[in-house]
């Protein structure tokens, strides 16, 4: 009866090692190459562009006229840790979470027109 040692002798290449189809470098080296297209294509831009808007909450200060996420245009008349109070209209003031905020517009800049179709 021959064992199992015998068995894999003969299987085994003349060399002494198996050859393989590159080893294991081989395998890794396209999924490597696949994260580092989709770390510079996709997450980096993603993280500047969040870094940037961050930014952009933080330097809110009292006078600016703002643009909300859901479309509210108004002129940040307080600022609080969380909060920012925000006249939208006479006698009208809200408090509206930081992260609502999408743009600070500028002194000469009018609010964005809507596509019209």
């Amino acid at each position: 009866m021959m064992n199992l040692d015998f068995i894999l002798a003969m299987a085994a290449p003349a060399g002494g090692q198996a050859q393989g189809n590159g080893g294991l470098g081989a395998m890794l080296m396209p999924m490597v190459i696949l994260f580092a297209i989709f770390y510079f294509m996709l997450i980096r831009p993603q993280q500047r562009k969040e870094k940037e808007r961050k930014q952009m909450i933080e330097n809110i200060k009292t006078g600016d006229r703002v643009m909300f996420s859901g479309g509210i245009l108004g002129t940040v008349t307080n600022i609080k840790e969380n909060t920012l109070v925000v006249k939208i209209a006479d006698n009208v003031k809200i408090d509206v979470l930081r992260g609502a905020v999408s743009r600070i517009l500028e002194k000469g800049d009018k609010a964005p027109a809507e596509d019209e179709k």
